[in-house]
């Protein structure tokens, strides 16, 4: 029997999370893409110097751009670049899945953010997700009902 596919990314090839990502968007659906990068960029992933929390998605010209992305480069980099960490970095996506994200950004009115960045057999991939923006009172709700369940769990747990 053969096991089932997981969706998300195994915590050790994990490179950087996006958890201010699921506080204020509705994630709806989800997408992996591949990124073009430069050496000392991979470099630096492989150190973990990412941030993702201030990056988004940009479909241009029925292309996948990240935007805002953070990689700072190692000290020991190249002296013949000037490398710059905030530059557009190209995804890598199937057509279907441009066309895809496509028709939801324009036509319905979504979101493109990155997730998660990891490793997926010594290449890095990027977690990207078609998102709504949440209002202040969904935050709020959001908040409560994660309340409620600790405590939930908190009084079970004290039953038993």
């Amino acid at each position: 029997m053969a096991k089932p596919k997981k969706k998300t990314p195994q915590s050790g090839n994990t490179i950087a999370l996006n958890k201010k990502a699921r506080h204020d968007y509705l994630i709806e659906d989800r997408f992996e893409a591949g990124l073009i990068l430069d050496g000392w960029e991979v470099k630096s992933l492989r150190a973990g110097r990412i941030q993702l929390s201030d990056s988004y998605v940009l479909i241009k010209d029925a292309e996948a751009w990240l935007f805002g992305a953070l990689i700072t480069p190692l000290p020991t980099a190249s002296t013949h670049i000037q490398p710059d960490p905030i530059r557009t970095r190209k995804l890598l996506l199937n057509r279907h899945e441009l066309n895809r994200l496509i028709g939801a950004v324009e036509r319905k009115g979504y979101t493109v953010i990155p997730l998660a960045m990891y490793w997926k057999r010594g290449r890095a991939k990027l977690e990207i997700a078609l998102a709504k923006g949440k209002q202040t009172h969904d935050k709020r709700a959001a908040a409560k009902d994660r309340d409620w369940q600790r405590e939930k769990q908190r009084l079970l747990k004290e039953r038993h």
